[in-house]
């Protein structure tokens, strides 16, 4: 296990809207250098950067042409190699975004794969054995070749599926996982991984994870071996290299694959998607609403057997929000925003902090899609620096820009926040230090919870030697507790421990040690 991980904080950028050096209206490295003070004031000391890799971006950049190359957008690879040193300098890691389980269309190896003669790539993708046979439960385009084939996708049109083999192969067309082609395939991608780890990254986060074997089992058996035999490439070559999975099973990603992070992932219906974004039905039911309407049992009755069955193994990783999420302030207000954040960053595991939500950017649903967005266009809008033009992203022409910035009269943005001492980016701020003062908030200290009853309030968890009390909701709520003489830490609002009683007052969190 890397041993920074145990007190990193990550911050994710989407580089095309992070910050724009040279006037295009598109975010660049030379940008994300330019910031780097910034996030590490801010707290963060790891970064996660969406696919920077050259792309015809149909799918924003998850649609690799070279996994060698960054996308000139961008800058060059010589920029990147010095922002992973800048990065450095300053005690930041760097995790790029790797796309293991397919490629662009333009891609080289597909190129060569749909050709009719038979070469060292024709089995790269998944093809079969020709244009009128179809690819029996699976995703496909046929007709689009000189090969005689059809081939599967994995997402959208333009991304054919790598060939990491089938766990049982059903048709003559499907190669078993131990065929020389699909071992080229891992071994590409484990060369790939050489590649930037040997220019300086730490790691990566990896897309779709579980996407690589098809018919795989329910257990990812075969999935899992190729990420366990990836984990021990990075423990002998790169010890201190991170992975973390866009999976959301920790078990099968971090006990079986060897990720070192999983991701709790926002699912309709699920234990993440109760705390912040249940409103999907018409009525917010979301627990850091203040309404009351919430219930942390939902939460935890998915989360803690999870946490508990990998704790030992790697860590189960809360978000403020990603890429693919609406933004929290899309129903949070920034009183609630930040009783949620205090949550997020004093939990167990690897935070992550998505650009933006610290100052509570909002979620722009009426944006039309852009680069393959469709609904998460909306969350990928340009960083608000300032009240200046465009935000203080860009100094272009505002219809050059890659995407509208909120132009809101009281459109958030990090200039006035940062003034503002109790704004919601000065609160963030706070939890951030405070995580970093207290190993006992950090990634491994132990977690339970101590006060959570269906329906009711606070939430009172135990991390280590400290507790954390949480209240979002507009009434004072009392636990039956016991923390008489311990010392408040933090807090946000007001609350005490006396009397065998810990009691908030409204839309209150105070951490006690």
């Amino acid at each position: 296990m890397p041993k920074w991980l145990k007190d990193a904080v990550f911050y994710e950028i989407y580089p095309q809207s992070f910050y724009d050096t040279n006037g295009d209206g598109i975010g660049d490295f030379n940008g994300i250098i330019e910031k780097l003070d910034y996030i590490k004031e801010l707290g963060c000391n790891a970064l996660w950067i969406n696919p920077c890799f050259d792309s015809p971006f149909h799918d924003a950049g998850y649609d690799v042409r070279d996994y060698k190359k960054v996308a000139p957008r961008y800058g060059t690879n010589s920029d990147l190699y010095r922002l992973f040193g800048e990065a450095h300098l300053r005690g930041i890691h760097v995790l790029l975004d790797l796309v293991p389980g397919h490629t662009s269309e333009e891609h080289e190896w597909f190129l060569e794969s749909q050709k009719a003669e038979k070469n060292e790539y024709s089995n790269r993708y998944i093809w079969t054995n020709a244009a009128f046979q179809p690819a029996k439960d699976f995703l496909y385009i046929g007709g689009e070749t000189e090969r005689d084939g059809v081939y599967v996708l994995n997402f959208f049109k333009c991304q054919p599926a790598l060939n990491y083999g089938f766990l049982e192969p059903q048709e003559d067309w499907q190669l078993p996982m131990d065929h020389p082609d699909c071992i080229a395939t891992r071994d590409a991608m484990k060369d790939v991984m050489r590649f930037w780890l040997d220019h300086g990254c730490d790691g990566f986060r990896v897309d779709m994870a579980d996407s690589l074997v098809k018919n795989d089992d329910e257990k990812k058996t075969g999935t899992s071996a190729i990420w366990r035999e990836v984990r021990e490439m990075l423990d002998e070559e790169y010890p201190e290299a991170a992975m973390v999975s866009e999976w959301n099973a920790p078990v099968k990603a971090i006990n079986q694959g060897g990720f070192h992070m999983d991701f709790y992932l926002n699912w309709g219906g699920n234990g993440y998607n109760s705390l912040m974004r249940d409103y999907d039905t018409g009525e917010d039911n979301s627990y850091f609403k203040k309404d009351g309407k919430g219930d942390i049992t939902r939460f935890l009755d998915e989360y803690t057997p999870r946490y508990e069955a990998t704790k030992e193994n790697g860590y189960y990783c809360l978000i403020t929000c990603n890429h693919d999420t609406p933004r929290p302030k899309f129903n949070l207000d920034d009183s609630e925003l930040k009783i949620a954040y205090a949550f997020i960053f004093t939990m167990p595991g690897v935070p992550f902090l998505y650009y933006g939500d610290e100052i509570g950017m909002r979620y722009q649903k009426e944006l039309k899609t852009k680069e393959g967005g469709y609904q998460r266009t909306g969350s990928r809008t340009p960083m608000q620096w300032n009240s200046e033009k465009n935000a203080g992203f860009s100094t272009c022409p505002a219809d050059a820009l890659y995407l509208p910035v909120d132009t809101a009269p009281d459109a958030p943005n990090v200039a006035d926040q940062a003034a503002e001492k109790d704004s919601l980016y000065n609160t963030v701020k706070d939890l951030i230090a405070l995580r970093h003062r207290e190993e006992d908030l950090q990634a491994d200290a132990d977690f339970e919870a101590v006060y959570a009853e269906v329906g009711k309030h606070p939430f009172v968890y135990r991390r280590g030697g400290i507790l954390v009390a949480l209240n979002p909701t507009t009434e004072t709520a009392t636990a039956p507790v016991s923390a008489d003489g311990w010392k408040v830490i933090f807090s946000i609002g007001s609350g005490k421990a006396e009397n065998g009683t810990i009691t908030l007052a409204p839309q209150s969190c105070i951490v006690l040690k």
